[in-house]
C-alpha cells in the first residue's frame, strides 16, 4: 500500500510525522484544501515533467504555476512535458492525484519550488489521492534532498 509506504520511510526521519487518510477522494488541489480547511496554496503539488528521456518532480505550492523553460533548464534537451500516467507510476510508484515526492520507485531529481518557504506547514500527498502529510519545507528539503528553485522564473 502506498500510503503504509510513505509512513515507515518519513518514520525514518521524523518519528513524529504523520500522514493524514480522509474519507473523500482529495486529488485536486481544490479538494485537498477544502478537507484540511486550508488555503489551496498550501497544498504542494508534486508534477513529474518529462525533458528528452529525463525526468524531474517539480514540487510547488498550490497556487504557483511551472515556467516550462525553467524545466527545460534543469532537465536539458528535449521539449518539456508533463509524464504521462503510466510514467508517473512507473517511477514514482504512485498514482496522479496522490504522488509524494519522496519514497520513489526510481532515483530522479526533486526540485521544490521556494514559493512552499512563505508557510509553517505544507501538505504534501501521501501516496494515495485520500491522503496528506503536514511537513515543514526544512523537513521537506532533507527528506527529498530537493533541489530549491524558483518554479516561476525562466533563469
Amino acid at each position: 500500500m502506498p500510503f503504509h509506504r510513505v509512513r515507515e520511510y518519513v518514520k525514518k526521519f521524523d518519528n513524529s510525522l504523520e500522514p493524514i487518510e480522509f474519507e473523500e477522494r482529495t486529488n485536486t488541489v481544490e479538494e485537498a484544501a477544502k478537507a484540511l480547511g486550508i488555503e489551496g496554496a498550501q497544498i504542494a503539488k508534486s508534477i513529474l515533467f518529462k525533458s528528452g528521456d529525463r525526468f524531474g518532480l517539480f514540487v510547488t505550492a498550490g497556487d504557483i504555476r511551472i515556467n516550462q523553460k525553467k524545466v527545460k533548464m534543469l532537465l536539458g534537451t528535449g521539449k518539456p512535458k508533463l509524464a504521462t500516467p503510466e510514467e508517473v507510476q512507473e517511477i514514482t510508484g504512485f498514482k496522479i492525484g496522490g504522488v509524494c515526492p519522496f519514497a520513489l520507485n526510481k532515483d530522479v531529481p526533486v526540485f521544490l519550488d521556494e514559493s512552499m518557504k512563505r508557510f509553517d506547514i505544507v501538505y504534501t500527498a501521501a501516496g494515495t489521492a485520500q491522503s496528506a502529510l503536514p511537513i515543514t519545507f526544512e523537513k521537506l528539503q532533507t527528506i527529498t534532498s530537493g533541489i530549491v528553485i524558483n518554479a516561476q522564473t525562466a533563469e
